[in-house]
């Protein structure tokens, strides 16, 4: 689960050109929205891109988006609960 987490640290970084963060600086447990690293609805776009393109996930509610999205950590187990790839 942490090289899970790592790796998904590394990839937000990427897609959301956040070059000033490094992963270690980010906390997995922090909101992604709102406080924490701050995301906004575009962001949460690209994460959705993101789930789909490296994991397989499709994310069919925009609600559901809210509660995956709530932080690294919640992803990862997401992730590992619903892969595909």
């Amino acid at each position: 689960m942490e090289e899970l987490i790592l790796k998904l640290k590394e990839e937000i970084i990427e897609v959301l050109n956040l070059e000033d963060i490094k992963p270690e600086e980010i906390d997995e447990n922090a909101p992604l929205f709102g406080e924490g690293l701050g995301l906004d609805s575009i962001d949460a776009l690209e994460l959705i891109v993101l789930m789909e393109k490296n994991y397989g996930i499709k994310l069919q509610d925009p609600n559901q988006g809210k509660e995956v999205f709530k932080s690294i950590r919640v992803m990862a187990e997401y992730i590992v609960a619903n892969r595909t790839k």
